[in-house]
């Protein structure tokens, strides 16, 4: 028998706002329930059944491909669904999501003039997603009591959180609605979960434009910024938060902010900072480490956000002789050698640079070094990047990996950027990388411990300067311009 919260009965909204209510009614009566329900098995008690509680769905149906005249937001590559039909997802943290939701929902409406079904779903959410972020109910419990959990509570499916929307795989049953987002409830809840774990941050914190990096030196320089930032009490960003959820206050920069109990023994995996503005569209930057498992690996999660753009910021090998050490890279194709995503985005599958951030990119960096014209060309080279599993490819025989870098016209190489770009693509997320190069193993100008040090103290404040410029420059235009049709599937998702 199964021990459910009291029903809530499906109703119909042609406003944004009540839907995003009722949603968050449902949301919270069903963690509730499970929360209570947790505290009673920890105290000892025998529950009355099976503990389940669903996920709040949200639903459309139109009966036409077109949509209402006038379209005052036809430029954007999203909140529209593909056809006539049924469209529906489940949806998790309204708390966290409002704004997008909402935003969501606000265009359906303007587009098909169709009302908003919102109920519960029949999707369980399991009792792990259900604790707040300090919870650690189950770590009080004897084995006996945590193997018992698994007869009365859902736990994580992973059969529920595949990614087959997102990679185009997903086949529609008959009977069954065609999806409204990329991600269902749970597969956004277990990656919210895992953002947690490996930055060392909550969600919440995070900020819809990205920069990721594999070099300690970029986050010291990062964090020196954002605390310059906070001394300016009129700036534009409200807070500068580390790992552990250390707070830094606008105004107040000597006063960090450290939740009870969560001061970090150890910075996590992949330490997160985030320099926050008050309507999200702040910068975070992680610090992925080395390779391509850990680039899929943190893109895989920090997508169900839906930010805005991310970016690769990172060194790279120089495959040409006519390159410095310290030129940059700005990657207008890719070479994918990096394998993780080889299952999810085939190779036949090409990664094409987007312009609006290009555009941003160059003028990043001609606005921070002053450089324009021959001298930016000089000191910036547009080409090809390969990325590779395999940090010691030169040393692999008969120089094959030199030999298809040299057919593919790469100008770089590095061990990530291929992957974020490539996850950028797959996930809608627009992306862009930046490289300088470091050394030239080719032409026999390999990295050097004090070489490198110098080079590195050199280069970070000004390829940080220009990463950060260049999200500014994005945040600017408008975000309306920045989501391009060239990431959209024929039969696209509604959601952004």
């Amino acid at each position: 028998m199964s021990y459910f919260p009291d029903f809530i009965a499906p109703a119909r909204f042609s406003d944004p706002d009540l839907a995003l209510a009722r949603i968050a009614e449902i949301y919270d009566h069903s963690v509730g329930h499970l929360r209570q329900a947790m505290r009673r098995f920890v105290a000892g008690e025998t529950l009355p059944g099976h503990v389940r509680a669903c996920y709040p769905f949200v639903r459309v149906q139109t009966d036409t491909v077109g949509r209402l005249p006038p379209v005052r937001d036809a430029g954007l590559s999203y909140g529209f669904v593909a056809g006539p039909g049924r469209f529906e997802t489940t949806l998790t943290r309204p708390d966290l999501y409002a704004d997008y939701y909402r935003e969501q929902f606000r265009l359906l409406v303007r587009n098909h003039g169709v009302e908003l079904e919102v109920g519960t779903s029949t999707q369980p959410i399991p009792v792990h997603f259900s604790f707040a972020e300090a919870d650690h109910i189950d770590v009080s419990l004897t084995l006996e009591r945590r193997q018992q959990m698994r007869d009365l509570f859902d736990l994580p499916d992973l059969a529920a959180m595949d990614d087959g929307i997102a990679n185009g795989t997903h086949r529609v049953r008959s009977g069954e609605a065609a999806p409204l987002a990329l991600f269902t409830a749970p597969r956004v809840d277990y990656s919210l979960h895992r953002l947690r774990h490996y930055t060392g941050t909550g969600p919440e914190h995070f900020q819809n434009f990205l920069l990721f990096t594999n070099y300690q030196f970029y986050v010291d320089e990062f964090i020196r910024l954002g605390r310059l930032a906070m001394d300016d009490a009129d700036g534009p960003y409200e807070a500068f938060v580390e790992p552990g959820n250390q707070v830094i206050s606008r105004g107040n920069p000597s006063t960090v902010h450290v939740p009870a109990g969560r001061t970090p023994v150890r910075l996590p995996q992949m330490p997160a900072y985030h320099l926050k503005r008050a309507d999200g569209s702040g910068i975070s930057l992680v610090n992925i480490g080395v390779g391509p498992a850990n680039a899929k690996t943190i893109t895989d999660h920090v997508a169900v956000l839906r930010p805005h753009a991310w970016l690769m910021l990172g060194h790279c090998a120089g495959l040409r002789n006519s390159q410095q050490l310290g030129d940059y890279v700005l990657a207008h194709g890719y070479v994918r050698e990096d394998h993780v995503l080889d299952e999810d985005l085939p190779l036949w599958v090409p990664v094409p640079a987007l312009a609006e951030i290009q555009l941003a990119l160059e003028a990043a960096v001609s606005q921070v070094t002053q450089l324009h014209g021959p001298e930016l060309k000089r000191l910036m080279r547009t080409g090809t990047v390969a990325s590779t599993d395999n940090r010691n490819w030169e040393l692999l025989p008969d120089n094959g990996p030199q030999r298809r870098f040299s057919q593919s016209r790469a100008v770089a190489l590095d061990m990530e950027s291929a992957t974020i770009a490539a996850n950028g693509f797959r996930f809608r997320v627009p992306y862009g990388t930046l490289l300088c190069v470091s050394d030239k193993p080719l032409h026999g100008e390999i990295k050097l411990p004090g070489m490198a040090d110098h080079f590195y103290r050199e280069r970070v404040d000004q390829h940080l300067r220009i990463g950060i410029r260049a999200l500014e420059l994005l945040r600017q235009q408008g975000v309306e311009q920045l989501h391009s049709r060239k990431l959209r599937s024929f039969a696209e998702v509604a959601f952004q």
